[in-house]
């Protein structure tokens, strides 16, 4: 397929202005290249269109989950900034894409099933720079509201005790203790429950795993065990007296200390990456959301954990 080439510009060498910067390091930080190979085949573009580059588009996608923007916010900040327009790979005269090459890319994206191969081969690069410590595993989910009540038929309703019935999807993820990295994610219907997908989002070694009191049973526990780790649970009631009750205390406050750390990945995510709901209908779009959003935050992330340790 016929493909525009992207990036032709003799650029003057100048220093980057300040706020440039965050996103040159982050274009450092992968082989771009072997992401590029997962994304062979793609066009975004209409019937008789010379396609455009799909690493530029997914690049483009990373910026609009990094500054939470609109497909029509992106085209637009593509359109006028320069550090977008770098990190993406255009020069400063050539035209960029429009909203709806990215609605397209998406679509491809969600049709190959690419959200999670995709996920995988940025993990992969990161966890080889070493910043994962390993020394456990912290796992929990959270309820994503849907992007309309009317129109998703997918989603679900899920009540809680003490907060109101959420309609919409519910991002399982297991993070890793020391680094704070994701390394794995599901994304289910609301109405499923906390552990169903625990063996699938849990690492090779996992460590110890700590979780809240829905991860506690004999299913969850093997699967944790599975994977050569060791339940870290929060407990809900114990026989024995003042003593026991003593420790089950320790316990859980010990885990709890812990396993909090996963809530401000969570708050991040939903914050500053824009998964206070999902953008668009169905759940194979709320998958590649999560991922997109996992994918972006694992990035800023190892950024941010590489220049603690220079």
């Amino acid at each position: 397929m016929a493909r525009r080439r992207i990036g032709q510009e003799n650029l003057i060498a100048r220093a980057e202005p300040r706020a440039a910067l965050p996103l040159l390091q982050l274009a450092a930080l992968l082989d771009w290249a072997e992401i590029d190979r997962h994304l062979v085949g793609i066009s975004a573009a209409t019937k008789g269109e010379r396609g455009w580059p799909p690493l530029a588009l997914f690049r483009g996608l990373l910026l609009a989950t990094w500054y939470d923007l609109s497909d029509v916010k992106l085209a637009e900040a593509l359109d006028d900034r320069t550090s977008f327009r770098r990190f993406c790979g255009f020069a400063a005269h050539e035209p960029t894409p429009e909203r709806t090459t990215f609605v397209r890319f998406r679509r491809e994206l969600v049709r190959r099933g690419l959200g999670r191969e995709l996920f995988e081969a940025v993990t992969r690069q990161l966890e080889a720079k070493g910043v994962m410590v390993r020394t456990g595993t912290l796992v929990d989910a959270t309820l994503v509201p849907s992007a309309s009540i009317q129109k998703d038929a997918e989603a679900c309703w899920a009540g809680h005790r003490r907060r109101k019935p959420v309609h919409g999807y519910k991002a399982h993820v297991a993070t890793d203790e020391g680094a704070g990295l994701i390394r794995g994610v599901e994304v289910t219907t609301a109405n499923v429950h906390d552990a169903a997908e625990l063996a699938a989002v849990l690492p090779p070694e996992a460590g110890d795993v700590y979780a809240d009191s829905a991860f506690n049973g004999d299913k969850p526990w093997k699967a944790i065990r599975a994977r050569g780790g060791v339940p870290k649970v929060v407990q809900t009631g114990t026989w024995g007296g003042a003593a026991a009750l003593a420790r089950l205390k320790a316990h859980n406050a010990e885990v709890r200390r812990i396993r909090c750390r996963i809530e401000k990945v969570f708050g991040t995510c939903k914050r500053s990456y824009g998964l206070r709901r999902m953008r668009w209908l169905g759940l194979a779009k709320a998958g590649l959301q999560v991922r997109l959003t996992a994918i972006a935050y694992n990035l800023r992330r190892t950024v941010t954990l590489l220049h603690g340790a220079a």
